[in-house]
């Protein structure tokens, strides 16, 4: 089987890519990736070259795409601007990636024939006060980040119905794990408390997130490759619904580090309170659940950033 990865020089990407030939070592990969934002070609050093390929190039390229997908069997598409301070400041690249990048993968795909599983995140759904919301909640979209995310599901699922073109939707909950880029919250902690510099944290540190390793976000997304159905969508949550607080003094204490490297700082705009996810839907139709405890994943997350710092992306 050949499957093309796009953005696997990316934290998800390149942890999925891992995965893969981890687990199943038949498949060949290609993998395209524009070296944006959160790529780093450090986070592949140690993949295996036996059926293995990178292919520099950006997704919004129809011809490279058709050329891609055509030798291929599916179509995992990782690629996405995906930070929301960057997508407040700099619109267009998440317009670009997000929405203009799947239209391309898209136009592919009807024409090929080919499988498409599409990474998407909760924040499609925007802030919630109360419960979690299930593969058919409204979706409402807070920053220019999560609008291009949900923008490129309703063009996929437009395909699916106008075209009738095989492809699944994934959402997963906040990502953590080894090669994630240091402006992210987790990687942002143990790199500064490491060098026992001050934290930034928004606003009052109460905005909640569930969080997921990043090793079991692989798994179900390709538990859902392998028994996903056709137009269906799936939510991947981690069952670990923290705020920023928990998590930071979580860390600070793992690493033996003093609370007062906290510095709250002033909220960035339209920073939603909450997200989650209800997971009922893939736990019970594809018999999926993650491995990982938080502290368990925390502790290979700080192990692995203290580790390897010569590979980790700066910011």
């Amino acid at each position: 089987m050949n499957i093309l990865v796009t953005g696997g020089l990316g934290f998800i990407g390149s942890n999925f890519i891992t995965y893969t030939q981890e687990n199943h070592p038949n498949i060949k990969i290609t993998n395209i990736d524009a070296k944006l934002e959160g790529s780093n070609q450090a986070n592949l050093r140690h993949i295996k070259k036996e059926n293995y390929r990178f292919v520099y190039g950006k997704i919004m390229n129809q011809k490279l795409m058709d050329k891609l997908i055509a030798g291929s069997d599916a179509v995992f598409n990782f690629a996405a601007e995906s930070h929301v301070d960057r997508s407040i400041t700099n619109p267009k690249s998440f317009i670009n990636s997000n929405i203009i990048g799947t239209y391309t993968i898209l136009e592919s795909i009807r024409r090929f024939k080919k499988k498409l599983i599409q990474i998407s995140t909760d924040e499609v759904f925007g802030s919630l006060k109360n419960g979690s919301a299930t593969e058919e909640h409204v979706l409402n979209p807070s920053s220019p980040y999560s609008s291009s995310k949900a923008s490129a599901e309703l063009l996929v699922r437009s395909y699916v119905t106008t075209y009738e073109i095989d492809a699944i939707i994934t959402r997963c909950t906040n990502n953590y794990g080894p090669r994630q880029a240091e402006e992210k919250l987790i990687p942002k902690v143990i790199t500064l408390a490491d060098k026992n510099k001050e934290i930034p944290v928004y606003g009052t540190g109460k905005n909640i997130r569930d969080w997921i390793f990043v090793k079991d976000h692989c798994d179900a997304v390709f538990r859902v490759f392998e028994k996903g159905k056709r137009g269906e969508s799936y939510n991947i949550a981690g069952n670990n619904e923290l705020d920023n607080n928990t998590i930071v003094k979580k860390i600070l204490k793992m690493m033996g580090k003093p609370l007062s490297l906290i510095n709250y700082v002033k909220d960035r705009p339209g920073h939603d309170f909450r997200y989650s996810l209800d997971s009922t839907k893939i736990q019970k139709q594809l018999s999926w659940r993650p491995v990982y405890g938080m502290e368990e994943g925390l502790e290979e997350t700080i192990s692995w950033y203290l580790g390897n710092k010569s590979l980790r992306v700066k910011k």
